[in-house]
């Protein structure tokens, strides 16, 4: 599904120019669960920024189901995003003067959808992540774990190919977190390809393959033992 190829992201400071992503190679496939862990500060939020084609200032190769990327302006990005790509944030980034069933439906509005058709597929949603009942209240009368759940569904009503989530436990409970790990498990057996960012490893079991970043440098993969990839290498 994706290929990156020598992508690196820098940023200029006051002392010159600060790297937090280093020559990074990655392959992600379909189908691939994938968790990216390591130290704060190691470059993994902007990995998934990167991923999520929220970031256009990187370098190097980016492939999506072979397309370019790379070769693609903000106007191309933002399109293929919406038609392929579903964001969890640790924040939840509900609008707080929407109701639960505006937020699902938030996706669907940017497409070229019948009105009935996108009401079925909302409702649909609802009935699959038990909120129903909540349909009608607005983000503040929710729980943190309940936010979580509105953010994740409407994060894949429009049944994106890639869903990337940014520590989506990160303020939950250990039960509410389990129900949404469960979840994500559920989305990936059917088929949805799920690279998360997580300090967790309770939440890094969940997933098939686990990559680490450090330094900005991608360090190990456990589909690639052999994978020695650093500055040190780099060096030599």
């Amino acid at each position: 599904m994706i290929q990156l190829r020598s992508v690196e992201r820098s940023y200029k400071t006051g002392a010159g120019q600060t790297w937090v992503l280093r020559r990074i190679h990655l392959d992600i496939r379909d189908g691939d669960f994938l968790t990216i862990m390591g130290p704060s500060g190691a470059g993994k939020s902007s990995l998934l920024n990167v991923l999520a084609l929220l970031d256009d200032q990187w370098l190097g190769e980016y492939w999506f189901k072979d397309e370019a990327v790379h070769r693609m302006n903000r106007k191309q990005r933002a399109e293929l995003a919406k038609r392929n790509v579903g964001m969890v944030f640790q924040s939840y980034h509900l609008l707080d003067d929407l109701t639960v069933q505006e937020n699902i439906d938030l996706p669907l509005s940017y497409k070229n959808m019948p009105r009935s058709e996108r009401q079925g597929l909302v409702a649909d949603t609802l009935d699959r992540f038990n909120i129903v009942g909540k349909k009608d209240l607005y983000p503040s009368q929710l729980s943190g774990g309940q936010q979580q759940l509105v953010g994740i569904a409407r994060a894949v009503i429009h049944k994106p190919l890639l869903l990337l989530a940014d520590e989506p436990t990160g303020n939950l409970h250990s039960s509410q977190a389990k129900e949404i790990m469960e979840l994500f498990r559920e989305l990936n057996q059917q088929g949805t390809t799920i690279v998360q960012v997580t300090h967790s490893d309770t939440n890094a079991a969940y997933s098939s393959r686990v990559i680490e970043v450090r330094d900005g440098w991608m360090v190990s993969d456990t589909a690639n033992p052999e994978l020695s990839v650093g500055p040190e290498v780099s060096a030599s």
